[in-house]
């Protein structure tokens, strides 16, 4: 898959939330998502 650029349509994609459900991007079409990505407490890196 290319890289995208600044301005580019993301990708659908499907990851899982903080409750263990299974969610795509093209859940949230015409709202604003933030995705925050952080290491699990007492993990290296």
């Amino acid at each position: 898959m290319p890289l995208l650029k600044v301005g580019d349509a993301a990708p659908n994609f499907r990851l899982q939330d903080h409750t263990g459900k299974e969610r795509t991007l093209g859940e949230f079409n015409g709202k604003r998502v933030v995705l925050w990505f952080y290491p699990k407490a007492d993990t290296p890196g």
